[in-house]
């Protein structure tokens, strides 16, 4: 690390993302599955908002919590894969401080949002093979546009500290984050002064979000496996279950992950360098397997 990241500043006008540490030399062979499944990913999250709009027998709920998941996670890969990937092409590994507090709200706020569209999803699933005959009437347009504005709403007010709790932090280390976005823990770690604040609010949005958003759909299938197992045949069953796969697949992408990385970055001090390039590949991996559920 050259000195010039090591001299004491207070309020660094950028940060250093270095990627993956001590695989810049494989930067270039790295990208290049990383980019072809981004590539992938976006361009099934536009098939399934083009192919919505166009057919209106898809005009339903099922499918409209589907468009808003597939436009959060467009949103996200935006908010993080051009700087990823002009770090690995380019080497330009500088983002300003401002900018750096703006990915990190909207990469925490839109994962958030992730949580929420996954409730809204397990809800619909929930009255449709639990209550099928008040379906229409309960999950109507309105309705379903409500739910997604509260988790909208939700997730954008949660994520709001984060970037004031980093900005009121003296930075008297070094300005280097080992990743390839801003995340706030990433960030916090840089601080010379106690973080203890910033930690313990990133350990409660991840509870409550997590915590609660889990439960809810836990309850959900809890529910919908005791409505299953009350049909008359296994082939049935299958069927019936068959429609909630590819969101049980979303979930364990969103949540597995995410609880993975928070807590080796909350618990990672003094681990070996190798395990903490094997999470940035893992953290890289999982934007893009999240992704990819929703387009599959």
């Amino acid at each position: 690390m050259s000195e010039s990241n090591k001299t004491d500043f207070t309020n660094p006008s950028t940060f250093i993302l270095l990627g993956i540490p001590g695989l810049e030399a494989a930067h270039i062979w790295i990208s290049i599955p990383f980019c072809a499944m981004y590539a992938i990913a976006v361009l099934g999250n536009f098939t399934i908002l083009f192919i919505v709009k166009r057919e209106p027998s898809l005009h339903v709920p099922m499918f409209y919590f589907l468009c808003m998941l597939a436009v959060t996670d467009l949103v996200m890969s935006i908010s993080t894969l051009p700087k990823m990937l002009s770090i690995f092409w380019f080497n330009s590994r500088e983002i300003s401080f401002s900018a750096c507090l703006t990915q990190m709200y909207f990469v925490h706020s839109l994962s958030g949002m992730e949580s929420g569209m996954l409730v809204a999803m397990a809800f619909d699933r929930y009255m449709a093979i639990c209550n099928p005959l008040r379906y229409s009437t309960t999950l109507t347009n309105s309705v379903v546009a409500k739910i997604g504005l509260g988790a909208v709403l939700r997730s954008g007010i949660l994520a709001l500290p984060y970037p004031f709790l980093v900005r009121r932090l003296p930075y008297c280390r070094t300005n280097v984050i080992p990743h390839f976005f801003c995340q706030h823990i990433a960030v916090m770690k840089l601080a010379c002064a106690d973080i203890h604040i910033s930690s313990y609010y990133r350990l409660f949005d991840l509870l409550f979000v997590i915590g609660m958003d889990g439960c809810f759909i836990a309850v959900s299938y809890i529910q919908i496996l005791r409505a299953i197992f009350r049909l008359p045949t296994k082939d049935t069953w299958l069927k019936t279950f068959g429609t909630c796969i590819s969101h049980l697949c979303a979930i364990s992408a969103l949540y597995i992950t995410d609880v993975f990385s928070s807590l080796m970055f909350r618990f990672d001090h003094n681990s070996h360098v190798v395990s903490r390039d094997l999470l940035k590949v893992m953290t890289i991996g999982a934007h893009v397997e999240k992704e990819e559920e929703v387009a599959i």
